[in-house]
């Protein structure tokens, strides 16, 4: 005989939660649940027997990760810190650690990140919590998604694409990708790698004094 499945409404009416969390909790996988042909969701009866006989909802262990790009925006810092404190805390996950970094997105040995990764190869953590994807890194954010995805860790980003006003960071990162490239054909030292450099940032200057004129 197969199992009865019941739908949301009772479900909520048996545990006494919302709607909203009982959605939560079928996406964050601490529900089990079997969607129909219709794309409606059902839950086993037997789920909610073992949720009502006291069996613990798994906990979702969270990690925050911050970064800012240079010291003079540790306001900034403090203010992702805040608001992903508050959002860990209204979907209710347990926050394991607040990492942050004041380094450039390209750079690979940042001491918090280097940490969220050892989390995540340890598997204490569930999700990763960041403002926006770039935060993390500025380039290969997919590959990031897979290694933590291959542990059974998501990445959350709560507003998505990166920032729309953070014009100057883009600038220095990518005035960053020119010089070590630069350094890489002609030497860290080399005249030729300084004059390139300085000849980018000219240009940059140059785009920035005629998009200022241009409105």
């Amino acid at each position: 005989m197969s199992e009865r499945l019941l739908r949301p409404k009772e479900v909520c009416e048996l545990l006494g939660v919302s709607y909203t969390t009982l959605r939560r909790w079928i996406k964050e996988g601490r529900v089990k649940a079997v969607q129909t042909i219709g794309g409606k969701y059902r839950i086993p009866e037997s789920e909610v027997r073992r949720i009502l006989s006291g069996a613990e909802v798994r906990e979702i262990r969270a990690v925050i990760y911050t970064r800012v790009s240079s010291s003079d925006q540790k306001d900034s810092l403090e203010r992702q810190i805040q608001y992903l404190t508050q959002y860990c805390i209204s979907r209710g996950y347990k926050v394991v650690d607040i990492l942050s970094d004041v380094a450039s997105g390209l750079k690979t040995d940042r001491r918090g990140l280097l940490k969220l990764f050892n989390y995540v190869a340890s598997r204490q953590v569930d999700v990763v919590v960041v403002t926006y994807r770039d935060r993390l890194t500025r380039f290969g954010f997919e590959y990031l998604e897979y290694f933590f995805k291959q542990y059974g860790v998501r990445i959350e980003t709560v507003f998505g694409e990166e920032l729309k006003n953070a014009y100057q960071e883009l600038v220095e990162d990518l005035i960053e990708i020119v010089t070590s490239f630069a350094g890489k054909l002609y030497g860290m030292r080399s005249h030729r790698k300084k004059r390139l450099v300085e000849g980018f940032k000219k240009l940059v200057e140059e785009v920035e004094k005629g998009s200022g004129e241009s409105s």
